[in-house]
């Protein structure tokens, strides 16, 4: 058996030796550059003097006036502020550039070109530099110029379609999904260029658009209209090919019933009292209980409401049948499930104190990632990074805040 993650010897994270430079704000970027952060890079944020990231400002809620959007996805990494739009601060980050494994970006296509920093350019001064571009339609296609925002996205991507009651209007998720997926697959790309890295010796342009990855979401959904021609549409909490696989209500409120093969029915039918159906051609099967919905769906609503939430799901989670609790997100964060496998984590923040953090849902055992670094205060290392990577002393880094380059 493997060892405990607290009980684990601490290891570099597989990423360990890689600088990464951060020119990412809001929530895309930042995510993935957190993801590699978390493995181990060393990631070096860049931000405007002045402002910041766009998210150090959003809020209410605020601790001690740091925003808890922008310290949920900004962990593990060092903040420096540069005004690259300045000759001398331009200067900085060609250098930083330089010393860079990977950069990532996510300004709208075009902007970084402009400024003579697009991939074509930075790839002539550091050939074996990964360049990670994220932006709402991708760097090609007739769209590639129009801003990207989560929630044009999921409405753009199909997602609201698919996604509130029957006969309601569409719904945004709760979190930012588009913004999150894009981050992910933009790390997962950074991954894979790193790998090809070393065996090529060379760098690529990895190109991840919103768009394109909230489609690749769609899965059976967009193979339903693959095969039918078809347009799925919302069905609250039913699952349009599994059933019963939706929210049922108890005596006391609401839970999930999750039953995803025939196995699993014949267990819930023995659970719930309804061994007289379980034989039922109408029922018998998933694709027979897709046809039979209309009739199945009242016969299962009258017996559920027997009991309570607690009660279905101790009895069917002692048989082996998914299901589960409508949680609200403290009781979810308050799981001891999640604190055995240290999914929160308290750091020490220096402006707002003691601060939580979600902890890295992919454990390895070899090479694990940490939580390790609160996120940074407005250019908190500036000082730190500009005199380690780039040997810039004291004197030279005071002129250069007296110009408003960093």
């Amino acid at each position: 058996m493997g060892s405990s993650p607290k009980s684990r010897t601490p290891s570099p994270g597989p990423l360990d030796g890689l600088t990464v430079l951060d020119l990412t704000r809001v929530l895309s970027g930042p995510y993935c550059t957190m993801m590699l952060a978390d493995m181990g890079a060393r990631v070096i944020k860049i931000e405007h003097p002045e402002r910041g990231d766009d998210t150090r400002g959003w809020g209410p809620p605020f601790v001690s006036g740091e925003s808890t959007y922008f310290l949920s996805v900004n962990r593990n990494k060092e903040s420096v502020t540069l005004d690259f739009k300045t000759p001398e601060g331009r200067e900085v980050l060609d250098a930083l550039i330089e010393h860079a494994d990977v950069l990532v970006e996510n300004f709208r296509p075009g902007t970084l070109d402009r400024l003579g920093l697009g991939y074509t350019d930075v790839r002539t001064r550091n050939p074996q530099l990964v360049y990670v571009s994220i932006s709402g339609f991708g760097q090609t296609g007739p769209r590639r110029q129009e801003p990207g925002y989560d929630a044009a996205i999921q409405a753009e991507g199909g997602l609201m379609s698919i996604t509130g009651d029957a006969n309601g209007p569409g719904y945004r998720l709760g979190v930012a999904i588009a913004d999150i997926t894009a981050g992910m697959f933009a790390a997962y790309g950074t991954s894979l260029a790193l790998f090809a890295r070393q065996r090529s010796n060379q760098g690529q342009l990895v190109d991840v658009g919103m768009l394109d990855s909230v489609a690749a979401l769609l899965t059976y959904q967009a193979g339903i209209h693959f095969a039918t021609g078809g347009i799925p549409e919302r069905l609250g909490n039913r699952h349009p090919t599994v059933v019963p696989y939706e929210t049922f209500e108890a005596t006391d409120g609401e839970f999930v019933l999750a039953v995803g093969n025939d196995a699993l029915w014949r267990k819930f039918c023995i659970v719930a009292g309804l061994e007289e159906i379980v034989a039922d051609p109408r029922f018998a099967t998933n694709r027979a209980r897709v046809q039979a919905y209309d009739e199945l769906r009242p016969l299962l609503e009258r017996v559920l409401r027997t009991r309570s939430r607690q009660t279905w799901i101790e009895d069917l989670t002692a048989a082996g049948v998914p299901c589960g609790d409508v949680r609200n997100i403290a009781q979810v964060l308050a799981d001891p499930q999640l604190a055995a496998r240290e999914m929160v984590t308290e750091l020490e923040h220096i402006v707002a104190g003691k601060i939580r953090v979600l902890g890295i849902p992919t454990k390895l055992s070899e090479t694990p990632g940490t939580v390790k670094n609160p996120p940074p205060a407005l250019g908190e290392h500036t000082d730190k990074v500009l005199e380690e990577l780039l040997d810039i002393n004291q004197a030279e880094r005071s002129r250069l805040r007296q110009l408003g380059a960093i």
